[in-house]
């Protein structure tokens, strides 16, 4: 199995709900389910590594307050390798509607500190060389982001090849917002976006042309998955082949992080070499079982021994 790691956001998040009407101001509002948990994209994918018995590296920051240090337990060895910076720690306030759906409310606390000398410090390009890097939380990173350049040469000089999921940006996607997306994703080897994202990035209505189209801007051999939610996932192989996967069909209790899940899957499988096919079906039947599952598991496959065969 080639080597995985996650570079990007790390926070915590307090979950509440189900919230249905949405109240009014000066109200209060008592719901059935409270959650305090390791939160953001990086932070959701190595939990899905972590609960499917992957080896994984990860790179991130914490802020200087109980909850940084909250954060860097939670994550053993992982996080006792995390620089702590001066500012709070991100926190979001999740509120989950009756149809699994969510709405966050996000400080920007330590996050935008991560930085590339961070980063550097904590992942051995040697020790992943050939594998895979999972990038997060573009527009939450403000220092690593504007090093983006620097840390795909420093990908590049080590084989290593890097998976682009960008989140979703604060202010929506703007054309500057768009630019930049762009530049990153033609150093990347794998782009993992939303339909929505795909279609907006690429100017195309169509999600599989809209692949195709961001595919053509990307190094050769990329791979360009469009997660779609309940309607699975499609792909642009690097011979410009299209794979598809279905999701199963499951009770939703809670969609957050849903996309994360699906990254840690898909590129668990890539990362043993199975077909594209075979790769998109493990992310959304990973994917499936954790938004539908309370407490959150990953199934059934629970080991990388499991996940080779």
């Amino acid at each position: 199995m080639r080597p995985l790691a996650v570079i990007g956001n790390v926070n915590v998040d307090l979950i509440l709900g189900p919230a249905d009407p949405w109240p009014k101001a000066g109200t209060e509002v008592m719901v059935d389910h409270d959650e305090l948990r390791v939160g953001g994209q990086a932070g959701n994918s190595a939990l899905a590594w972590d609960g499917m018995g992957i080896e994984y590296e990860i790179a991130a920051n914490v802020g200087d307050d109980q909850f940084g240090r909250w954060l860097a337990d939670a994550f053993g060895d992982h996080g006792r390798k995390w620089p702590v910076r001066p500012e709070g720690t991100t926190l979001s306030v999740g509120i989950t509607h009756p149809d699994g759906e969510r709405t966050f409310f996000t400080t920007r606390g330590h996050l935008p500190r991560l930085n590339l000398a961070d980063v550097l410090g904590i992942l051995n390009g040697e020790a992943l060389a050939g594998g895979y890097a999972l990038l997060t939380g573009a527009f939450l990173t403000d220092d690593l982001t504007k090093d983006y350049l620097l840390l795909f040469d420093w990908a590049d000089t080590h084989g290593i090849s890097v998976a682009l999921d960008t989140g979703w940006p604060i202010d929506g996607w703007t054309e500057q917002n768009c630019a930049s997306a762009r530049q990153w994703l033609s150093r990347c080897r794998i782009a993992l976006l939303n339909d929505i994202e795909t279609t907006t990035l690429a100017d195309r209505a169509d999600p599989i042309e809209a692949a195709r189209e961001l595919a053509s801007h990307m190094p050769e051999g990329a791979i360009v998955v469009v997660k779609r939610g309940p309607d699975g996932a499609i792909a642009i192989g690097p011979d410009g082949e299209i794979a598809m996967a279905a999701a199963p069909a499951v009770k939703v209790i809670d969609t957050i992080g849903a996309g994360d899940v699906f990254n840690a899957a898909f590129l668990a499988a890539l990362a043993c070499e199975k077909p594209l096919a075979e790769c998109l079906s493990a992310g959304t039947i990973v994917a499936s079982h954790a938004i539908s599952t309370l407490p959150r598991s990953y199934g059934a496959q629970t080991s990388s021994e499991e996940t080779t065969r």
